[in-house]
């Protein structure tokens, strides 16, 4: 049964290391979150597309990995060299969860543009079909956010799909170039009303509302950021709803 309405969970949170190697990793309670979403059942059905690394092969030998002997139902759509499946828009319509890895989002959302993504993930979101991702897969649903995609000194970036109309901060604990280019991208006006979020939350969409933020670690939080009528800004801290367990 497909989410009852359109959903989003856009994140700076995934999967974990389980400390026993640099390709060892478990997903994360988001997932768990996120069948809930989709009202999946037993055996959600999890699609990762992984373009904002070029379709990096060591990610998918994660991702496999991490959802071995779980009750999900993994599969991926890589674009590099090629499509992998032969028909983009069944495939997606198909899963449960499309799951959308970090990296670079100017590359990630070039490359789906392409190749006639954005339409089919459009879609797919209507559909009832939950989207989520981390980093790049998290800024590419809203109009735009703070990115490293054109180096190690953050740009804005303001060529997201847009569905979502806010800008979007990841990692804002965990960089510290994040806040301030931020708060400077929303208070001359690059970037509308934003919400961020730390390591470890994630920001749930119901359609175009922010419905909450979860995390899966104790301390962190979501901020929503705005510009106030002098041209200052203001940041409001959003507590999240503490997510627990892994993925099973």
């Amino acid at each position: 049964m497909p989410a009852s309405e359109p959903t989003i969970v856009a994140a700076s949170t995934g999967f974990a290391s389980r400390r026993r190697g640099p390709y060892d990793a478990q997903p994360g309670p988001v997932f768990d979150l996120m069948g809930e979403l989709a009202e999946a059942g037993d055996a959600p059905r999890i699609c990762y597309l992984n373009q904002a690394v070029g379709d990096q092969p060591t990610a998918y030998t994660v991702f496999y990995g991490a959802f071995a002997g779980t009750r999900f139902r993994p599969s991926h759509l890589a674009l590099f060299p090629m499509p992998n499946v032969e028909d983009i828009r069944t495939h997606l319509l198909a899963q449960d969860i499309i799951w959308v890895g970090g990296g670079s989002v100017a590359n990630l959302c070039a490359v789906w543009r392409v190749h006639g993504l954005p339409d089919i993930l459009h879609e797919c979101w209507q559909a009832g079909v939950v989207l989520g991702g981390i980093s790049a897969g998290s800024i590419c649903w809203h109009l735009g956010g703070a990115t490293d995609s054109y180096g190690p000194t953050l740009r804005p970036f303001t060529e997201g799909l847009g569905w979502l109309p806010y800008g979007n901060g990841v990692h804002y604990d965990g960089e510290s170039q994040r806040r301030p280019l931020m708060h400077r991208l929303v208070g001359d006006g690059t970037l509308p009303t934003s919400y961020c979020t730390d390591d470890g939350v994630g920001l749930v969409y119901r359609g175009t509302r922010l419905a909450e933020a979860v995390a899966d670690r104790e301390g962190a939080a979501a901020y929503r950021v705005t510009r106030e009528t002098d041209g200052g800004v203001r940041e409001t801290r959003i507590e999240p709803r503490l997510l627990t367990g892994q993925s099973r």
